[in-house]
């Protein structure tokens, strides 16, 4: 009796501390079965290459309060404008904090590598693609005492290289459309000027120091509406959704000519599993949301939201046809 009483206890902890280690693989299987990773643990940035107001400014604070509410942790946008947005990426790039994301436009994950030989990231290599946020055509804009159409052209062609453009930088989307459409029209030579931001742009051609520019319709429209700026037309086959007041350009003569602007969100090739794994799960939410597509619709964006497969198909699909561009133009950046 004496025996048994000692066995007893001992078979008992054991039988516990068994029961103990079931229940808690039980818990972890469970989270694990549920997709419940272990991120985020503190506070998100969303590094953006362009000021205050610019298109993949407002994409990023459409998609921020969202994202911080699905994560459990504020999301927090920071403008760190500069070369064409390459400063912001890059700083992605070399995040280690596992907290750091960017949403950055085509020419980083596009032209950049072939524009800047000494660009200090490689868009193949130093990121995790996320999803695609928002497409939208471009907008030529003038200013209010240019005329319409193809009259506008007839006069772009007369001014001769006395005509200025303005886009967000060098080999930004806005510059190599341009330089695609002076490829496709013979005579027409308006001369390039950058500046960090669309705000910058459009400023500029109120200022009279540009005369045209593409930029994308959450700046153009707002301006036309306002009689400050003219649309001569939308770098599409037909209408959009966007503008569907606008003409495009081919109805000003401007044939086979079609292009989009867009915006994407990504993190650092060192981003976790885990963080890579949620940010999968929510986005896709994120972007069905209906007030968040209202709100890029506002904007001049409409919602898209693709896997990072998808992401990462249109960033070579882009690349192949920059890369005609650049090399057909001869543009280079020392």
């Amino acid at each position: 009796m004496h025996s048994k009483q000692k066995v007893l206890p001992r078979f008992s902890r054991r039988f516990q501390l068994a029961a103990l280690a079931v229940g808690l693989c039980t818990v972890v299987a469970g989270a694990a079965a549920q997709g419940t990773p272990a991120w985020p643990t503190k506070p998100i940035r969303i590094l953006v290459g362009f000021p205050g107001g610019s298109t993949p400014d407002m994409a990023a604070r459409a998609i921020a309060e969202p994202l911080g509410r699905a994560l459990g942790q504020p999301v927090i946008v920071e403008n760190k404008p500069g070369a064409s947005g390459n400063i912001a990426t890059d700083q992605v790039a070399k995040a280690t904090d596992g907290h750091t994301l960017g949403v950055v436009i085509n020419g980083n994950l596009t032209s950049a590598k072939m524009l800047y030989p000494r660009l200090p990231y490689d868009p193949a290599k130093d990121f995790s693609y996320i999803s695609l946020l928002a497409t939208a055509p471009l907008v030529l804009i003038a200013p209010m005492s240019a005329p319409d159409g193809a009259a506008f052209f007839d006069a772009a062609r007369k001014a001769g290289d006395t005509w200025n453009y303005g886009s967000v930088g060098t080999g930004s989307v806005g510059h190599l459309g341009m330089e695609l459409m002076k490829a496709k029209m013979p005579g027409l030579m308006p001369q390039h000027i950058p500046y960090q931001g669309n705000p910058q742009v459009v400023t500029a051609m109120m200022g009279g120091q540009i005369q045209m520019a593409l930029v994308p319709p959450g700046i153009a429209q707002p301006q036309a509406k306002g009689g400050k700026l003219k649309v001569i037309g939308l770098t599409t086959s037909g209408r959009s959704v966007l503008m569907p007041e606008a003409p495009s350009l081919a109805d000003a003569g401007v044939k086979d000519f079609q292009l989009e602007v867009w915006t994407a969100l990504i993190g650092p090739a060192s981003l976790s599993k885990a963080a890579q794994d949620r940010l999968a799960l929510e986005m896709p939410k994120i972007m069905q949301n209906p007030d968040v597509r209202r709100q890029l619709f506002n904007q001049g964006w409409q919602a898209v939201g693709t896997s990072a497969e998808g992401l990462k198909t249109r960033i070579k699909e882009e690349s192949a046809t920059m890369a005609k561009i650049i090399a057909a133009r001869g543009i280079k950046i020392e």
